[in-house]
Order: C-alpha cells, then sequence, then structure tokens
C-alpha cells in the first residue's frame, strides 16, 4: 500500500502546512506549475517525487521532469500531465493517448479547481488536486491524499490549506 499526496500549481510556494503532509504521505505527485525548483528540490528530499513541468516552468523544470508521467503505481496505470481538462473535455494534445490506452488514473492540474470524476466512457479516474499555492484565481488552496493498494484506489482525502491570502 502506498499513500500518496497529490498536488499542483505551487507557483514557487511551498509552507510548513504542505510540508507536515508531505511527512504522512509514502510518495508526493506534482502535476505541475512548480515555480521554482527549490519546491521539488524540497520535495523529493523528504519522499520520493513523481511530477510534470507546467505552462510557467521554466527550461530548467523542463529538463527534469517530463510533459507526461506514466507510471505504474502498485497495480494502478497512472497519467499525469499539467493541461490535461476533464472527462468529456480532454486537453487535444492528450486526449488521442488517453482514448487509445487509456490509464486507471488520470491527473492533471492547471484549472486551479479541484475536481475527482470517474469517466465512464474510458473507464478512468480523473484527479485535479486544485492549487496548492498562492497565487492565482482559486480562494481556497486544496491538495489530495489518497492510497493505492494492489489496483484499488482508496481513502480519498480533499485538503484545504486555507485562503489563497
Amino acid at each position: 500500500m502506498k499513500k500518496i499526496l497529490l498536488l499542483s500549481d505551487t507557483h514557487s510556494h511551498l509552507d510548513d502546512v504542505i510540508l507536515k503532509y508531505v511527512n504522512q504521505a509514502d510518495e508526493v505527485w506534482h502535476a505541475g506549475d512548480i515555480g521554482d525548483l527549490v519546491v521539488t528540490d524540497t520535495l523529493k528530499k523528504l519522499k520520493p517525487l513523481r511530477a510534470v513541468f507546467g505552462n510557467i516552468d521554466d527550461d530548467k523544470a523542463r529538463m527534469e521532469f517530463p510533459l507526461n508521467n506514466r507510471f505504474m503505481c502498485e497495480d494502478v496505470d497512472v497519467l499525469i500531465t499539467h493541461i490535461g481538462g476533464y472527462p468529456g473535455k480532454y486537453n487535444q494534445a492528450i486526449r488521442t493517448e488517453l482514448q487509445n490506452n487509456p490509464p486507471k488514473l488520470f491527473i492533471s492540474g492547471h484549472s486551479h479547481i479541484l475536481k475527482v470524476q470517474f469517466d465512464k466512457k474510458l473507464n478512468l479516474l480523473h484527479m485535479n488536486p486544485g492549487s496548492a499555492g498562492i497565487y492565482g484565481f482559486h480562494q481556497v488552496r486544496t491538495m489530495l491524499r489518497f492510497e493505492i493498494e494492489g489496483e484499488k484506489i482508496q481513502q480519498l482525502e480533499i485538503i484545504e490549506l486555507g485562503n489563497r491570502s
């Protein structure tokens, strides 16, 4: 069993509240718009990290992290990208891969809006953790926490980190 902390859109922000949850996880996954690589360097010192770069990330982040990150966690096929869209409205850049070879768990960021939705057509679970950062239009900073055991995705929790300001 793996305890996963999923965050996105930190935009260079990392604080003690986020780090408290990082310390409770087995792995941290970041769905892009990292900002300053001090964020991911700090996370990597504490826990194994899987991440993708986002549209605001510079060349250093793009050299360190992929646009799309596909991997197995236990028996769950996972695909993370930053700009992925939602079931029925997937981004054109990822839509073909999702249709031809859908993962069990598809994760994206970018919108700053937390959303978890099952795609019946592609038989996959979509997660967007919202934004853990302090920059953007969102009002409440959010992350997701869940467990993967074998092929089960379970114990999903929404973590509210407080207001953006």
